[in-house]
């Protein structure tokens, strides 16, 4: 006979409430005045409106320059395709860090206007480690919150 999984002492939506709240509320100088998302939204919006697509895009092209297409790929082979990224996101956000001062671009081709490939700046480099502390908590509460359903559905 099959034992049953023990039951944490609270139900899994109130643990993913908590936990969402804590990352929220361990974020070094809040949210601002974005607008909450509700915590089963995580995948869904959370993720883009907490700054990770920043952080994700400033993280990568601060090892090398890159463009946009380069970067949709590596982010969706970095979550082993869990999160992809439509260009209808990807681009927009390139043109703001790049008109933030956060990024660098370039044409490859100047007199044709075939890829544009980032750098990071200087500005860019401060606003990633400012980004890296401040997404952390986060992105904490999310792998606790898959954690506790993880835990519920299939037990320890």
């Amino acid at each position: 006979m099959a034992e049953e999984p023990t039951r944490p002492a609270k139900p899994v939506s109130e643990a993913v409430a908590e936990a969402a709240k804590a990352g929220e509320e361990a974020a070094p100088g809040g949210r601002g005045g974005r607008r909450r998302g509700r915590p089963s939204d995580v995948f869904g919006g959370e993720i883009r409106r907490r700054d990770v697509f920043p952080l994700l895009v400033l993280h990568l092209v601060s090892s090398e320059p890159t463009y946009g297409n380069k970067l949709i790929e590596a982010i969706e082979e970095m979550t082993q395709g869990v999160i992809s990224v439509n260009p209808n996101t990807m681009y927009p956000l390139l043109r703001e860090l790049e008109e933030k001062g956060f990024l660098e671009g370039n044409w490859e081709l100047p007199d044709r206007r075939t890829r544009r490939y980032y750098s990071i700046t200087p500005a860019g480099k401060k606003e990633y480690r400012r980004l890296r502390t401040e997404v952390e908590p986060f992105l904490d509460s999310v792998i606790s919150s898959l954690s506790l359903i993880k835990r519920e559905v299939y037990g320890s």
